[in-house]
């Protein structure tokens, strides 16, 4: 292995091509949540986004903004998807999003129903700003672009998510490349396994799922792109799951799922990497790592070394790839 040392956001999961979405807003009981859509005030935008179509469904005074402030949150995070994936990954998703007191969004869940389902909980007194600095949205829909995996490999859902959602959000221009090395700095430190662990598939602590699951992924990112000479990385493995049908709205295994991805970049990483990390802790040595990448705290903020030796591969995994996505023409679920 190239570099494992010395062997986010805190919650939830991304819209974009191919796409109709159905934005339910209401303060309905969670059992009601997939009310019929005449309940609702339709409303139908057309998006540039591979000739997708977003239709929002709203309930009278759910929370206070209008419907073009919550257009533009849901359509931030199908941008954001569809930078990462080159397309949107699903034909159909219903977006519903349920009001409680507070402010901001709280809370989201992915379902793999036909078509999936996103849920979302908004506070009644939410702002424009809360929604333009929200990245649950992003989260969420980031998890329509893999498959269901079993229970315990629960980890690598939640891991992706966690791990995608800052860089999508950076490669469709909403947020600094800063941003992900402050929340990688931050959160990865509760992803290290400690005593007692037993490896990410029989450890399931908030830590190692969430945080765990995205070191795995920053660590299979580093490694394909040296074996690659940074050719390809974890985001050419994921694009091809995509390709090959594994969305929300199939239910693989994880071998199914990470082979899928190897096949895609050429490179055994993801199958070795999880032979090595899913039964057993492995430690790794993260102020190493930030050194090599190039990545320093200081004074609150970050600070890049492009003189590092991973350098070219920290640039490399917020950049928009070279290489356009995978055809459109196979592998679509949900609809």
């Amino acid at each position: 292995m190239p570099w494992m040392g010395q062997s986010l956001r805190s919650l939830l999961r991304r819209t974009g091509s191919g796409l109709l979405a159905l934005l339910a807003l209401s303060g309905c009981a969670a059992e009601r949540a997939l009310a019929p859509l005449q309940a609702y005030r339709l409303r139908t935008i057309e998006l540039p986004l591979d000739n997708s179509a977003l239709v929002l469904a709203f309930a009278p005074n759910s929370v206070g903004l209008d419907d073009a402030q919550l257009e533009a949150w849901v359509t931030s995070g199908a941008r954001a998807v569809t930078a990462y994936y080159g397309r949107f990954p699903i034909p159909r998703v219903q977006v519903m999003v349920d009001a409680a007191d507070g402010d901001g969004p709280q809370s989201g869940t992915a379902f793999g129903f036909t078509p999936p389902v996103i849920r979302m909980t908004i506070g009644r007194s939410t702002q424009p700003e809360d929604l333009a600095r929200d990245w649950m949205m992003t989260h969420e829909m980031v998890h329509l672009a893999f498959p269901r995996l079993a229970q315990k490999h629960h980890w690598l859902e939640e891991g992706l998510a966690t791990y995608v959602e800052p860089i999508a959000r950076v490669q469709a221009g909403q947020l600094p490349p800063e941003q992900v090395w402050r929340d990688l700095m931050h959160g990865l430190p509760y992803g290290l396994p400690q005593p007692g662990d037993q490896g990410l598939d029989n450890t399931p602590t908030w830590g190692r799922t969430y945080w765990g699951g995205a070191l795995y992924c920053l660590l299979a990112e580093i490694e394909i792109r040296q074996l690659t000479d940074n050719r390809r990385g974890l985001q050419d493995a994921l694009r091809g799951v995509v390709q090959a049908g594994g969305t929300i709205g199939s239910i693989w295994s994880i071998e199914q799922a990470l082979e899928a991805g190897d096949h895609a970049t050429s490179v055994n990483v993801l199958m070795q990497l999880y032979a090595r990390m899913r039964a057993a802790p492995v430690d790794v040595d993260l102020p190493e790592l930030w050194r090599v990448l190039g990545v320093r705290l200081v004074d609150g903020n970050i600070v890049f070394d492009d003189e590092a030796p991973l350098a070219s591969i920290r640039k490399a995994i917020t950049a928009l790839p070279s290489t356009p996505a995978p055809s459109t023409a196979n592998g679509r679920n949900g609809s």
